[in-house]
C-alpha cells in the first residue's frame, strides 16, 4: 500500500506542474493579447497613412505623434496637470454628492419623490449647453471645470447607489427584524453591501466621463488644460500636438478606470467574479 501511495503522489507532482503552467499560459494570454490587438490597430494605422499618403497636418502617423509627445513633452505635462486636477475634484466631489443623496432617497420616500425628478431632469440638459452658464456664473478659473467634471459623474452614482440600496431582498431585511437589527446595522450590514457592486459600476463609468468634463469646461473657457491645448493645436493645424494631447488625455482616463478597477478588487472580495 505504501509503494502504490508513494506511485500516485509521484503522478500527481506533473499534473501539478502541468496545471500551474497551464494558468501561468493563460495569465499571460489575457494580458498580452489585448496589448497585441492595440499594436496592430497601431501598424494598420501606419501602414495606412504609408499607403496613401496622407500628410501629417491632416493626419499624422503613430510615429508622428510619438515624436510630438516628445518634443512637446514640456508644454503637455504642464496642460496635463491642470486637466488631472480638475478631473479628480470633480470626480470625488460628485459621487460623494451623489452617494449622500442616493442614501437620502433611499430613506426618505419623500425626498425621493420630490427631488429625483430634479436630478433626473438636469441630467437630460447636455453637458455642453451647461458648460457656458457655469463659466459665466464663475469665471475661468478652476471651479466651472470642477463643476462640470462632477456634473457629468452625478447622474450615473446617483442611479446606480440607489438601485444598489434598495436591491435588498425582502427575505434578508425580515431576517435582520428578526434579530433585532436597527436602522444603522441594517444599513451597513445589509445596504451598503448590496449596493457596492452597483456603486462601482457607475464609478467606472464617472472614472472616464470626469475627464471628459473636465476637457468640455476646458474648451468653453480656459487658456490651460488639454481640452484649451486640443483646441489651439487644431486651430493652427498642429495635428501631430492635438493627437498627442489625445492621447495623454486617454491615458488619464484608463489610468483613473484601472484603479477604480482594482479598488473594486480590493473591496468586494466576496464577489467571485472579482477575483480572476
Amino acid at each position: 500500500m505504501s509503494t502504490r501511495g508513494t506511485a500516485l503522489r509521484a503522478g500527481e507532482a506533473p499534473r501539478e506542474k502541468a496545471s500551474l503552467g497551464m494558468a501561468l499560459f493563460w495569465w499571460v494570454y489575457d494580458r498580452i493579447l489585448p496589448i497585441s490587438g492595440g499594436l496592430s490597430l497601431l501598424l494598420l494605422w501606419q501602414f495606412t497613412i504609408w499607403f496613401f499618403d496622407v500628410r501629417p497636418f491632416i493626419a499624422p502617423s503613430p510615429i508622428d505623434v510619438g515624436k510630438a509627445i516628445v518634443e512637446d513633452w514640456s508644454i503637455l505635462l504642464d496642460n496635463f496637470w491642470q486637466t488631472l486636477i480638475e478631473a479628480v475634484a470633480g470626480f470625488v466631489i460628485g459621487n460623494i454628492v451623489a452617494i449622500l443623496l442616493a442614501i437620502a432617497f433611499v430613506h426618505n420616500k419623500t425626498v425621493d419623490k420630490a427631488y429625483f425628478p430634479t436630478a433626473v431632469f438636469i441630467n437630460t440638459i447636455p453637458i455642453i449647453a451647461v458648460a457656458p452658464i457655469l463659466v459665466m456664473i464663475f469665471g475661468n478659473g478652476y471651479t466651472p471645470k470642477v463643476f462640470i467634471a462632477a456634473l457629468i459623474c452625478f447622474f450615473p452614482t446617483l442611479v446606480n447607489m440607489k438601485r444598489g440600496l434598495e436591491a435588498v431582498s425582502p427575505a434578508s431585511l425580515d431576517l435582520m427584524r428578526i434579530l433585532s437589527a436597527g436602522k444603522s446595522e441594517v444599513f451597513w450590514k445589509l445596504r451598503i453591501q448590496s449596493s457596492l457592486p452597483f456603486l462601482f459600476a457607475a464609478l467606472k463609468i464617472a472614472s472616464t466621463t470626469c475627464v471628459i468634463g473636465a476637457i468640455v469646461g476646458e474648451w468653453v473657457g480656459s487658456n490651460y488644460g488639454l481640452g484649451a491645448l486640443i483646441l489651439e493645436a487644431s486651430y493652427n493645424y498642429r495635428a501631430p500636438q492635438l493627437y498627442a494631447a489625445v492621447t495623454m488625455a486617454a491615458g488619464m482616463a484608463v489610468t483613473f478606470f484601472g484603479l477604480v478597477i482594482l479598488l473594486e478588487r480590493k473591496i468586494i472580495t466576496w464577489n467571485p467574479s472579482q477575483n480572476h
